[in-house]
C-alpha cells in the first residue's frame, strides 16, 4: 500500500491539480520552512456561507511539501471555514498515507500551517494550532 501512496505523492508533485494563484481571493498567506527552503503560498475563495469554493497554491519545495499542499486544498473544497479550522496534522498525514520522520513532517505540515494562518489572519501561527 505504501507504494500506492508514494506514487500518488510523485504524481501530485509532478502534476498538481491546485497549483496556481487566485485573483481575487478572500484570503491569502505564505510561509516557508527555513530548514529546507520549502515555500508555500495559498489563496482561498469562499462563498457567502463561508464555504471554500476555490483554492490554489504556489511555491517550491520537495515532493512531500508540494503534494501535501495539493492534496490538502483538494480536501477543503466545499468545506466551511469552521470545518477547515479543525483539520489536523493527522488529517494531512492520512492524505499522504506514509510514515514521515521529523524533518519530512515539517515539510508535510507547511501547507496546513499556511492555510490556518490565512484563515485566522495571523502573521505567525502557533504550531499547536496545526
Amino acid at each position: 500500500m505504501d507504494d500506492f501512496y508514494r506514487e500518488l505523492i510523485v504524481e501530485r508533485y509532478k502534476n498538481p491539480v491546485y497549483k496556481g494563484e487566485l485573483d481575487p481571493h478572500d484570503f491569502s498567506y505564505e510561509d516557508e520552512n527555513p530548514l529546507c527552503g520549502d515555500h508555500i503560498h495559498i489563496d482561498v475563495r469562499v462563498d457567502e456561507d463561508n464555504k471554500v469554493t476555490e483554492a490554489a497554491f504556489s511555491g517550491h519545495g520537495c515532493a512531500i511539501s508540494q503534494a501535501s499542499a495539493d492534496l490538502l486544498l483538494e480536501s477543503i473544497i466545499g468545506k466551511s471555514l469552521e470545518e477547515v479550522k479543525h483539520f489536523s496534522k493527522e488529517d494531512v498525514l492520512d492524505l499522504l498515507g506514509i510514515e514521515l520522520g521529523p524533518v519530512r513532517l515539517k515539510c508535510a505540515l507547511l501547507s496546513l500551517k499556511v492555510l490556518k494562518a490565512g484563515i485566522y489572519g495571523v502573521g505567525e501561527l502557533d504550531e499547536d494550532l496545526v
